[in-house]
């Protein structure tokens, strides 16, 4: 198992390096060039700028029961279909019980996040999400 986190814009990068380190789980940070972020003792992948390319790499990159962080609806259904846990920034674990929702409201989120409105990070739901899904691989 590891933790592969998309992390063009993902506030929780910390949180889930120090749980991966807790848990004693390999966690890999990927971005592309325009978020370069480097985290001693974690591995980080570096992919060029341009559509999706972060997240098609993680898909190729990731392997049954890895967990993945991303606060993306169609990564995180790639994600299920390769039998991973995907779990975004919140600490909503996306699941095939609510992926076809949150897809057909993807729309929606995108015209919020255009209009310039955010939602506020709840960094407590995604340590106890996190949390969760690794006690659950693991035990």
């Amino acid at each position: 198992m590891k933790i592969l986190i998309d992390a063009d814009g993902c506030p929780v990068v910390d949180i889930a390096i120090n749980l991966g380190k807790k848990y004693n789980i390999k966690t890999v940070i990927m971005c592309d060039t325009s978020h370069i972020i480097n985290k001693v003792g974690v591995e980080t992948v570096i992919l060029s700028k341009g559509s999706d390319s972060v997240d098609f790499a993680l898909v190729n990159k990731m392997s049954k029961d890895d967990i993945i962080i991303t606060q993306d609806y169609g990564l995180a259904a790639m994600v299920l279909s390769k039998g991973g846990y995907p779990i975004n920034q919140n600490g909503l674990i996306y699941s095939n019980e609510n992926i076809d929702q949150l897809l057909f409201t993807r729309h929606l989120s995108k015209k919020i996040r255009n209009s310039g409105q955010r939602t506020k990070d709840d960094d407590t739901k995604f340590k106890e999400g996190l949390i969760y899904l690794i006690e659950k691989i693991i035990y």
